[in-house]
């Protein structure tokens, strides 16, 4: 009974070992093949690095704001007896927007005239008996006083008059009107927004570090989504004498021509400032770039070889100092040299060492200036 079952476990454990050997043969060709296995190349779309002149620019983002821009109101209070202007009307300096009742000043006008005419008489009649030695010297500088308060009285209330006829203070265009006939406006209220639109003024904000670039009189150019294609050249005008504490940027003013008003007070624009000499750059699709935290890189096609000594297209992982953009294209500093062949799109499914097949039949975008509908 011992022998037999000495004899079975014996079967057992040759069996056991056998299989185990099968197994360890089988594992050691799959870990041989896998090491061995090249997947099949990626396609990617490729490009040829070339050197270039970049002018030295800062892109920034600034504010349009009028030359002039007040909201004309009522010096006086009174009603509202004539309306001479159309909300959105492009006006004169000097022209008459609105005027106010003034029959009331008027009335007191023709009361003060003839005050101020009997004065005048008196004064005269005054002057000529001081002469004779007629009356007191006392007496006639009463007439003088009179007369000189009357002829003051009438000034006055011409003023009021004038004060209640509301003239463009200059030339511009009228916004929305904000009164209508027989309204009652008191001192202050509003009437209309008035805006010189042309030349216009465009605010922006230059980060600290940078702020030694900009000039009185550098040359810039503007451009706003709402005017596609319409780019507006002006010069840098006033600089601010601090650094704002919340932002660290520096306020900068430039002034510019803008013909028909395409640029309005309030609208956000894109302002390329003209910064220093051009600069020796590769610019590349910004599909090309790898952007990470570690830093960002592109991918370097070349011939290559795999285990066995065969040649292959592959790629190394190659990080580079990015400089501005300009539309689709991205400025290389330094990484890349003229001459290499630099993978612009797919490159988030590449690794080092990865084969590649090339394909340029598409290309990505690669437009210094494209239209906003190409963007």
């Amino acid at each position: 009974m011992v022998r037999r079952m000495i004899l079975t476990l014996g079967v057992v454990l040759v069996l056991l070992t056998a299989l185990g050997f099968v197994k360890f043969r089988q594992v050691k060709s799959a870990i041989a093949a896998g090491s061995s296995f090249q997947p099949p190349p990626t396609a990617v779309t490729s490009l040829v690095a070339k050197q270039g002149q970049w002018s030295g620019t800062l892109s920034l983002i600034g504010s349009a704001e009028a030359v002039q821009g007040v909201t004309i109101a009522a010096d006086l209070p009174g009603i509202v007896d004539k309306i001479h202007f159309e909300s959105g009307q492009q006006v004169h300096k000097g022209d008459v927007l609105v005027e106010l009742d003034t029959r009331q000043e008027h009335a007191q006008l023709a009361s003060l005239e003839a005050q101020r005419d009997l004065a005048k008489v008196n004064y005269a009649r005054m002057d000529g008996l001081v002469k004779a030695g007629v009356i007191s010297r006392m007496e006639y500088d009463q007439a003088t006083s009179q007369q000189k308060a009357s002829e003051a009285n009438v000034n006055e209330i011409k003023a009021a008059i004038d004060r209640k006829t509301i003239r463009a203070p200059f030339s511009g265009v009228l916004g929305i009107r904000k009164v209508n006939l027989g309204q009652y406006l008191a001192g202050g209220g509003a009437i209309v927004t008035l805006q010189a639109l042309d030349p216009i003024y465009v605010n922006f904000g230059v980060p600290q570090q940078t702020a030694a670039q900009i000039h009185v009189g550098r040359t810039l150019h503007v451009t706003n989504e709402n005017a596609a294609g319409k780019v507006f050249s002006g010069r840098v005008t006033a600089i601010d004498s601090v650094v704002d504490e919340t932002t660290r940027n520096l306020q900068v003013q430039a002034t510019l021509p803008n013909p028909g008003g395409a640029l309005r007070p309030g609208m956000f624009v894109q302002v390329e400032v003209v910064s220093g000499a051009p600069q020796s750059v590769i610019a590349l699709p910004t599909s090309a770039i790898n952007y990470a935290p570690y830093g960002d890189s592109v991918y370097v096609i070349s011939d290559m070889k795999d285990p066995k000594g065969q040649t292959y297209r592959g790629v190394r992982q190659q990080f580079v100092k990015i400089g501005p953009s300009r539309g689709d294209q991205v400025a290389i500093l330094s990484g890349i040299k003229p001459g290499d062949e630099v993978v612009t799109s797919g490159v988030f499914k590449l690794r080092n060492g990865a084969a590649v097949q090339v394909n340029n039949k598409v290309q990505p975008g690669n437009n210094p200036a494209p239209k906003p509908e190409d963007s």
